[in-house]
């Protein structure tokens, strides 16, 4: 798979939706996270990211009363366990990969368990990552759970792992492969990505990409590998 600029897809895709990016930065030292949203209603426009005490965000509304559906915008983006371990995902399975992980069960033994969004015609996949940090060794898991071609009657769940990932490359997983009505999901695997070592670059990189009249919000964060600890992180709101 050829290795792409991040911020070329981004540019060339007006509406790639919600996105997780996950990699290892050039100089090998830390991992790389990134979740953002966008949004095309108003419901979905009035959202912010608020950070967290364990290191990871909610959403919130922007303005309590625009608010019409908060069942599918209102969530726990990424959650932090444990050091050395981050959730993220586009909807409410951060919860149900944390309680599996708990109890001892898998990544994938949890988002077996869900399904895609329920707003047909979408029918909006749900994207999720798994960031593991031990010993000083980096592993990423990705995975989407989506309708078999629109069909609402037929989920597709399908994993990746990446168990030594190379410095300076990382894989970006997006809802949609573009604009449409109604949104076509995203096919094929993770894209292949790279990544350099300025997580400042990173942040601005892709926030700066993101289609402005879209865009919602990013978080970013940046994870020290021999330690499992978080060097920064960082939240962009449009609606500030």
């Amino acid at each position: 798979m050829k290795k792409m600029d991040l911020t070329a897809l981004l540019n060339g895709n007006p509406y790639p939706g919600r996105g997780i990016v996950l990699g290892r930065s050039a100089d090998g030292r830390s991992a790389f996270v990134a979740y953002m949203i966008m949004g095309r209603s108003v419901n979905s426009r009035n959202r912010v990211f608020v950070g967290q005490p364990d290191g990871g965000i909610i959403t919130k509304a922007f303005d309590e009363s625009k608010v019409v559906d908060p069942s599918l915008i209102i969530y726990t983006p990424v959650r932090v366990p444990a050091q050395g371990t981050w959730i993220v995902t586009n909807g409410d399975q951060t919860d149900t990969v944390d309680a599996f992980l708990k109890e001892g069960k898998t990544f994938e033994e949890a988002l077996r368990t869900r399904c895609f969004e329920p707003d047909a015609p979408n029918f909006t996949p749900r994207i999720s990552g798994l960031v593991e940090v031990k010993d000083g060794r980096l592993c990423y898991r990705l995975a989407i759970s989506k309708s078999d071609n629109g069909n609402g009657d037929s989920v597709q769940r399908i994993f990746w792992e990446y168990e030594q990932p190379v410095a300076g490359e990382g894989h970006f997983l997006h809802t949609y492969s573009g604009d449409g009505n109604p949104l076509p999901s995203f096919e094929g695997e993770p894209e292949l990505v790279a990544v350099g070592d300025d997580f400042d670059a990173f942040t601005e990189g892709i926030w700066e990409s993101l289609n402005a009249e879209n865009k919602i919000s990013l978080f970013t964060a940046q994870i020290n590998l021999a330690t499992g600890a978080a060097v920064r992180t960082l939240i962009h709101n449009k609606n500030v």
